[in-house]
């Protein structure tokens, strides 16, 4: 039996824009205004991440009626419905809203074409809190399919003003299937000008679409919570090649790695990359010897912070004087 000799990066692969922001919006709110902060569900879909954050002072809550009078709020970049958005409001919060530009760009769309008498049908996972975010926009008349199966069941009021909007962390290829169902049973549907799936989730797919033929095993680094983590692990699969999917390298099983002389490596989305060199260095452990990086995109993107946290002059010094005890975590 061979053991692992060479580790194969994706790339691109971990922390995306709309992640960078969600964090950086909940860290510069706690130096700003101090512990705690509340977050309405998960910041981003990460155990590290979430742990790493209650330490510093974050509190994470379902419900509005968890948080204390006058505190600050944040919005988790999954979005929220305009019924959760309203309460807080009505309460009195102080606001900021880490919801990731691309999904705000779907609630958009969804609020513009609502005005003109569209109903929606929702390419997405029920339950997800994106998907109930996007679905929230509106009291009636947007329909979740999750599959194929779906869309012949699908029951809207009329056909004539009908649009696709889907969650952006989906399987491309999964995502198409079902447009492609939808645009059969309902020819004259629009579609978003852009397609909603977001393009870290298309750049990570594409990466392992490359990477899946080239190695014996491939392991994503990412939480159980988060879809496009579970949707890289499909992938892998469904090209044949056995995918894992591990919260960090405690989770790394000697076994799988027994027939494997080359592993391919990548991280969903909201996974930091401190999680991936851990996983790399307990590979190495187990005998790899190399580690090379893919060719891949290389994203650029960087989405603006809301306002009352972007540093000018005065927030700048204070966020430099509160952080500086922190220095080294």
């Amino acid at each position: 039996m061979v053991g692992a000799k060479e580790v194969l990066l994706a790339e691109p692969r971990g922390f995306c824009a709309g992640v960078d922001r969600a964090i950086e919006i909940v860290e510069r709110a706690l130096a700003k205004f101090g512990a705690p902060i509340y977050v309405r569900h998960e910041i981003v879909h990460n155990t590290f991440v979430v742990n790493d954050l209650k330490a510093k002072g974050a509190i994470f809550i379902e419900e509005l009626d968890e948080v204390p009078p006058g505190s600050t709020l944040i919005f988790s970049a999954h979005g929220v419905s305009k019924a959760v958005q309203q309460e807080a409001e009505r309460r009195g919060f102080a606001i900021f809203d880490a919801t990731c530009p691309l999904v705000t760009k779907v609630h958009v769309e969804v609020a513009k074409l609502a005005k003109e008498g569209y109903e929606f049908l929702m390419i997405g996972h029920k339950g997800h809190p994106e998907v109930e975010g996007t679905m929230g926009q509106l009291s009636e008349g947007i329909h979740l399919v999750e599959d194929e199966g779906d869309v012949a069941k699908v029951a809207p009021r009329q056909t004539e003003k009908l649009a696709v909007v889907t969650q952006t962390t989906l399987s491309v290829d999964d995502a198409a299937g079902i447009k492609a169902a939808i645009k059969a049973r309902f020819p004259l549907v629009r579609e978003p000008k852009q397609q909603d799936i977001c393009y870290a989730t298309q750049n990570r797919q594409d990466a392992v679409k490359v990477l899946a033929p080239q190695v014996d095993l491939v392991i994503v680094v990412g939480s159980p919570t988060s879809s496009n983590s579970n949707r890289l692990r499909e992938l892998a699969d469904r090209l044949g090649t056995p995918a894992y999917m591990v919260d960090n390298a405690l989770e790394l099983k000697q076994e799988w790695f027994a027939d494997a002389a080359r592993v391919g490596l990548t991280a969903g989305a909201s996974a930091p990359e401190v999680l991936v060199d851990e996983v790399i260095a307990r590979i190495r452990q187990l005998g790899a010897v190399a580690v090379r990086k893919m060719d891949g995109i290389e994203e650029t993107i960087k989405f603006p912070l809301p306002k009352g946290l972007k540093i000018d002059a005065a927030t700048g010094l204070e966020i430099a004087v509160r952080k500086a005890p922190e220095t080294g975590h």
